[in-house]
């Protein structure tokens, strides 16, 4: 990420951020679900095999495409509420 951030190109910016951001997602909702998914036969592997296909350095990657089916639209249809609960604590800060 560091590298992307440094270097004169934006574009690798975009796609290392998208990996953040849907890495963040999958790790929330892998804290609620661990319980449960760890029961399953080769869930460690398929994880592993699932971060790999999101960092792949190819167009349609993981992150692209999670990005851009679920948490886009999600975040869009809720930005007015995030907007405002951020603005309700940043006054109470």
């Amino acid at each position: 990420s560091i590298k992307a951030i440094e270097s004169s190109s934006k574009e690798d910016d975009t796609m290392w951020l998208t990996y953040w951001v849907v890495y963040g997602c999958f790790g929330l909702a892998e804290s609620f679900s661990d319980i449960f998914l760890y029961w399953f036969p080769f869930y460690y592997a398929g994880k592993c095999l699932f971060l790999l296909w999101c960092m792949a350095p190819i167009t349609w990657n993981g992150s692209q495409v999670i990005y851009q089916s679920i948490i886009r639209p999600f975040f869009l249809r809720h930005r007015e509420t995030v907007d405002n609960m951020l603005d309700n604590l940043s006054t109470k800060a």
